[in-house]
């Protein structure tokens, strides 16, 4: 399946790369647009998304990544005096589709979303967590290649139409697949936050294998996020075909 990306303000970079598979489009893409922010915002300024609130997703979870780990730790360690609210080792993730708010889906609608999503959503790959750009509320690794990740978000919708579920999140049209390791608790200037995120980006890339997708009930908690996992989908090779 083939998923245009297209341009939207409320995507982050708002236009996305020209082309997706070549890493250096793909690495100025994201860094040009969070050097060019004026402002950081206050990540958790989201009315409607409280500590109560309950929200079903899928995310790629890291739970045993050591190499990202040990990279998270370091920039982390190198921009701690910006006083930013880092992202747990435990809490790193790529969010993919949005599905729904807890209490508004039957957890038996959930399992079925699950089931249907093993037969769509193809099969593991690599892929590298660049240090570093950020966002309006965020800084993060930028991610490359986005083929494979933009492919899993498309069958993952599938996957919920086939369920007659309701497509709650932005479409794939407007995915920006990227890795969070600090959050913006307020608004302030952008200016200090990027100048000490240039210093780390000439850093190595660390290669990440996504191996499974992961079927959450997240929460917040106090200023983290942290999620109970329901399904855990295994992307697996099709039968005498390849990864990827």
């Amino acid at each position: 399946m083939t998923t245009q990306l297209v341009a939207d303000d409320g995507a982050f970079p708002p236009v996305p790369p020209s082309d997706v598979d070549d890493v250096a489009c793909v690495l100025a893409a994201d860094w040009d647009a969070f050097r060019g922010l004026d402002r950081m915002a206050n990540h958790w300024d989201r009315p409607g998304w409280g500590i109560r609130d309950r929200t079903y997703y899928w995310m790629l979870t890291f739970p045993a990544a050591p190499g990202l780990i040990t990279e998270t730790r370091v920039c982390q360690q190198h921009l701690a005096r910006h006083g930013l609210d880092p992202v747990p080792e435990d809490g790193l993730h790529i969010t993919m589709n949005r599905i729904g708010a807890v209490q508004d889906i039957a957890r038996a609608r959930v399992d079925e979303l699950a089931r249907q999503a093993v037969d769509l959503v193809g099969g593991p790959f690599e892929i590298q967590a660049h240090p570093l750009a950020g966002s309006p509320g965020a800084v993060r690794f930028t991610v490359t290649p986005w083929p494979a990740l933009v492919r899993l978000h498309a069958a993952l919708g599938h996957a919920a139409h086939a369920t007659a579920l309701p497509v709650r999140g932005r479409p794939t049209g407007l995915f920006r697949p990227h890795l969070g390791i600090f959050y913006c608790p307020a608004d302030r200037p952008a200016a200090p936050v990027i100048e000490s995120v240039a210093a780390l980006r000439q850093r190595r890339p660390i290669p990440v294998q996504v191996e499974s997708v992961e079927l959450v009930a997240l929460r917040r908690e106090h200023r983290a996020y942290r999620w109970d996992v329901l399904h855990s989908v295994p992307l697996l090779p099709a039968p005498g075909g390849s990864a990827g």
